[in-house]
């Protein structure tokens, strides 16, 4: 280890996080609390007439919703990220993520995007909790996370942090030691299986065929 770190030492995941809001969203879709293939159940594209309310789950998770990309910007702290994890965003990150407009057809255009992530993680939490409450939303969260991942895999240290909202920031804010990211790597590398326990879906990703162009 470097100086200052040790094998105790909490390190910022950043863009590693996102991965465990996929795994997340993937056990909800196993035990039919969300669907892949339909609407993603995000109220504010529910109203007639609102494009955004073709995205579908599927969509999120491959970032490819059609959504207004998350920009980087001169000055940086005018990019959209930025704007969403330290700025006007902050408080309630999925509403800013879901306010973005469509910028193209749903499912055509890949776009990274950390906002994509904010809503899957705002989707979990309506899925797993009835209440507005950020204090409940926030409980449900991580206990799922921790009963569903971060326990099997014994990664004690994972801490997630959520926003005043009671969104978890699936976009970059797990904190674990380098050990127990080391343990979620493995988990990746053998399909979702950890000593002989298979506790995500095996099935491997296949990439969508690219649209037709004229």
């Amino acid at each position: 280890y470097g100086e200052g770190f040790n094998r105790d030492t909490r390190l910022l995941g950043w863009s590693m996080s996102k991965t465990i809001t996929g795994l997340m969203i993937g056990q909800l879709v196993a035990d039919g609390r969300l669907r892949l293939d339909e609407s993603a159940p995000v109220p504010a594209w529910q109203r007639n007439g609102d494009p955004r309310g073709e995205i579908t789950l599927r969509q999120l998770l491959q970032m490819r919703p059609g959504r207004g990309p998350v920009k980087p910007a001169d000055p940086v702290y005018a990019a959209d990220t930025v704007r969403m994890l330290s700025l006007d965003g902050r408080n309630d990150m999925a509403a800013y993520a879901e306010a973005q407009p469509l910028e193209a057809e749903p499912g055509r255009q890949f776009e990274y995007s950390s906002g994509s992530s904010v809503i899957l993680a705002d989707l979990a939490a309506g899925a797993l909790s009835l209440q507005r409450d950020p204090r409940a939303r926030q409980a449900a969260v991580a206990d799922y996370l921790r009963a569903r991942l971060f326990e099997p895999l014994g990664m004690r240290s994972a801490t997630p942090e959520f926003d005043a909202a009671g969104t978890f920031i699936g976009s970059s804010m797990v904190h674990a030691t380098a050990r127990d990211w080391g343990k979620l790597g493995e988990f990746l590398r053998n399909h979702g299986s950890y000593r002989g326990s298979q506790l995500a879906s095996s099935r491997r990703w296949t990439p969508p065929s690219a649209p037709a162009t004229s």
